[in-house]
């Protein structure tokens, strides 16, 4: 065999050997893998006590540690409390904007069972008649505090399941100020219409 086409082949064999689609157990290699790498797994432990002196891959946090982004005190914004008492009213400003912005969060994650009104009508009890959610109009529900209402999105209460991990704080609170204005609108009278638009209702 000629040496280029020797030189050839060899390259070809080299080529392959590294193509992770041939499948062997080893693989053949020609360098390193990256693959295999010194590394320290989770929980497994090591023998290197040079190390670690109790040999374990999992280390606990020092002392105080937070992570980053997850420093939240135990403050009525992240809790809805004061002390033992629910907030009352929302530890941040009512706006067009967070009103907006709870409109839609509602209409994603409340609606299917409260309806688009609140009125406790959405498709999910429409097909299961055995879950049957608040109606948020209700006087009770216009009566509690804003606290009490955050608490329920945050951690469930009786068929309701807990939402804190799919809507943020920022939202509950939005998503409880958009609730007060279907509240204002269910049980609005005459009286709240501007005058310069009650002729547009008679």
């Amino acid at each position: 065999m000629k040496r280029p086409a020797a030189a050839v082949l060899f390259s070809t064999i080299v080529f392959l050997t590294g193509c992770s689609a041939v499948q062997r157990t080893p693989p053949p290699e020609v360098w390193d893998d990256m693959k295999r790498q010194g590394r320290f797994m989770p929980q497994m432990e090591t023998e290197m006590t040079d190390v670690f002196a109790d040999a374990r891959m999992s280390r606990i946090p020092p002392e105080d540690t937070v992570a980053r982004g997850h420093l939240t005190e135990n403050t009525a914004y992240y809790t809805g409390m004061e002390g033992d008492l629910y907030v009352g009213r929302m530890p941040v400003p009512v706006t067009a904007a967070l009103i907006g912005q709870g409109q839609t969060k509602f209409n994603i994650y409340c609606q299917p069972c409260h309806d688009r009104t609140g009125s406790a009508r959405g498709i999910v009890p429409t097909r299961v008649p055995l879950w049957q959610p608040v109606n948020l109009n209700e006087q009770r529900i216009v009566e509690a505090a804003d606290g009490d209402l955050f608490n329920v999105i945050s951690n469930g209460r009786r068929t309701m399941p807990p939402y804190r991990y799919q809507i943020t704080v920022e939202d509950r609170w939005a998503i409880i100020a958009y609730v007060r204005v279907l509240e204002r609108a269910a049980h609005a009278t005459m009286n709240d219409v501007p005058a310069e638009h009650t002729a547009e209702l008679k």
